[in-house]
């Protein structure tokens, strides 16, 4: 009995140790794959005539306003109006009738100065996955600026690397470094290893094609 709990001890404890490599080497190749691609400084980052902005609840369930979607908000902003960006879309979830991210964005954007022509909506960004292969298959973007914090635009660089398509980051401002918020970015780090590189995913809903760059 005693060699059989030592071999699944065993087992356990190489299997935690291959799992945990696993995950810093998706780690790593994430951070690889964004290596000077992400700028915070509006006047080095290179124009672009989209920028795609990745969405979150604008609400916490305390009713105060979410500090990563205002931020986010203000970053979009910022390139728009120093003539980095002329259409800005803004992709989230519209899971329901009740709750909508990509209207909230563009409200908040409308109010921030930004033309609401030049605003388009996605309306089914539900993952960063989709928001990212969506902004190329629907929208017909091959090359455009993501904005979100610094740690999300790394993810997804890599998302759109891993699918040829071309983007920069702009890293809105970090409400605050919390150890889950840093801990929840790994699983969701190896899930888009996973959604890219092993299960070939695609996005929940694609549909007709819109142009967002004609006339420009």
């Amino acid at each position: 009995m005693k060699k059989l709990f030592k071999k699944l001890f065993i087992i356990g404890f190489v299997g935690c140790l291959t799992g945990g490599l696993v995950i810093l080497l998706i780690n790593r190749s994430v951070n690889n794959a964004s290596e000077g691609k992400i700028f915070r400084d509006v006047n080095k980052i290179p124009a672009n005539d989209v920028a795609v902005v990745l969405g979150t609840s604008r609400w916490l369930q305390n009713g105060y306003e979410n500090n990563y979607f205002t931020y986010r908000i203000n970053a979009a902003a910022e390139l728009y109006l120093n003539k980095k960006v002329k259409k800005i879309l803004v992709s989230g979830d519209n899971g329901t009738t009740s709750y909508n991210e990509p209207f909230e964005m563009f409200d908040a954007l409308v109010d921030k100065g930004v033309n609401p022509n030049d605003i388009v909506l996605d309306y089914a960004g539900f993952r960063t996955f989709d928001s990212m292969i969506r902004a190329n298959k629907v929208f017909g973007l091959n090359n455009f600026i993501v904005v979100s914090q610094d740690w999300h635009c790394a993810r997804a660089i890599y998302i759109a690397k891993a699918n040829d398509i071309t983007v920069t980051g702009y890293a809105a401002k970090d409400p605050y470094i919390s150890k889950k918020a840093e801990l929840r970015e790994y699983p969701a780090r190896v899930s888009a290893f996973l959604d890219c590189y092993v299960l070939k995913t695609h996005p929940k809903y694609l549909g007709e094609p819109i142009n967002v760059i004609a006339g420009l």
